[in-house]
């Protein structure tokens, strides 16, 4: 198989063949037609995470080995499986969950190996991923029917559609005319503004540096929007009508979290989802004073993505701004996310799409 790997962090990637794995076991191999390029490839391809006074935890931390094809958004075919393999059928189009944990643990039991905290199996991370020409997946239950939804939207899905749907559930019941709050409007705000009216929600402020990325907000659903300058945390509570019960932080920054964090009305929650570095300090005694609740959301489980794909085929979810390029521009799709020249999703089309 060829894949487009980083064999060196910061360095660009390189076109790689690799043995075209033979699935054994329960295992199923994909052949890839559409790949998505995510923000949290950029900190593999640069080689690490920003911690602020923890220093950085290096990909070699994480266990991550090189050289290594990435992505974890994948859509394809099912190409060839292991005698042990059951529920699908060559030829089949599917999205792949990509988060696969031990598969022996309680979490993963319970469909949460997004969660499993003994030995990732991560697709993209920790096994090759979708910039190639083939994955192989642990087992078939992996595997979620595409079922008429265009599969380069449909791969946005097993990320950053799971992501923020795994988001939205942790802020509890919201009344759908209370303001939420999202801060980033990128490829995951603007799929979050989708799975809030998707899900019933009709109040949504989104807050971005860029005022281009706003108007996209704005088109795809958002009620209020407010540009990220001066004093955001004002800015945010006037847009809201007051402070704010419900924020999702999409960047999740030293400063976007401390803007965040000030908005926070009495029993306000903010889900903290994106990795874009540094360290948060706040003041202890407002913690307990205003009630807030500060949690952290890891992408979602298999059963989000079987939910969000249920809402994509019921037409209910608006489809992400989505453009496609050629598997072999991965790296100058890697270098226009890091500028910040993307607004929706890039995804990789390969030659079997």
């Amino acid at each position: 198989m060829r894949a487009w790997a980083v064999v060196e962090t910061g360095a660009p990637l390189q076109a790689l063949d690799m043995p075209t794995p033979e699935p054994r076991g329960a295992e199923v191999l994909i052949e890839v037609t559409h790949c998505g390029v995510c923000h949290s490839d950029l900190h593999i391809w640069e080689g690490g995470y920003d911690l602020g006074s923890r220093g950085k935890l290096s990909l070699k931390d994480r266990g991550v080995v090189l050289p290594l094809a990435m992505g974890h958004e994948i859509a394809g075919r099912v190409a060839a499986m292991g005698p042990e393999a059951s529920g699908v059928a060559i030829g089949e189009a599917k999205v792949v969950f990509p988060w696969i944990g031990c598969g022996r643990c309680e979490r993963c039991a319970a469909g949460d190996d997004n969660m499993c905290a003994n030995a990732a199996r991560t697709l993209g991370i920790y096994r090759n991923g979708g910039y190639a020409t083939h994955v192989l997946v642990p087992d078939a239950k992996y595997l979620v029917p595409v079922d008429g939804v265009e599969p380069a939207v449909a791969a946005t899905y097993a990320c950053s559609g799971i992501t923020v749907h795994s988001a939205i559930r942790k802020l509890g019941a919201i009344p759908p005319d209370r303001p939420v709050v999202l801060v980033g409007a990128g490829g995951l705000g603007l799929n979050a503004i989708h799975m809030l009216r998707a899900l019933g929600h009709r109040r949504i402020v989104s807050v971005d540096v860029s005022a281009a990325k706003l108007e996209a907000a704005k088109a795809a659903g958002a009620t209020d929007t407010v540009l990220a300058e001066g004093d955001v945390t004002a800015a945010i509570v006037a847009a809201c009508g007051g402070p704010a019960l419900a924020v999702i932080d999409l960047v999740n920054g030293a400063a976007t979290a401390r803007f965040a964090f000030d908005a926070l009305g009495k029993g306000g929650v903010l889900v903290q989802v994106g990795l874009f570095g540094g360290e948060m300090t706040i003041p202890l005694p407002l913690m307990a004073i205003r009630a807030l609740t500060i949690q952290g959301s890891y992408v979602g489980s298999l059963d989000d993505l079987k939910s969000v794909m249920a809402l994509a085929k019921a037409g209910k979810l608006a489809a992400l701004p989505v453009s496609t390029e050629p598997m072999n521009q991965a790296n100058a799709v890697l270098e226009r996310l890091r500028d910040g020249k993307v607004t929706g999703r890039v995804v990789l089309r390969a030659e079997a799409a």
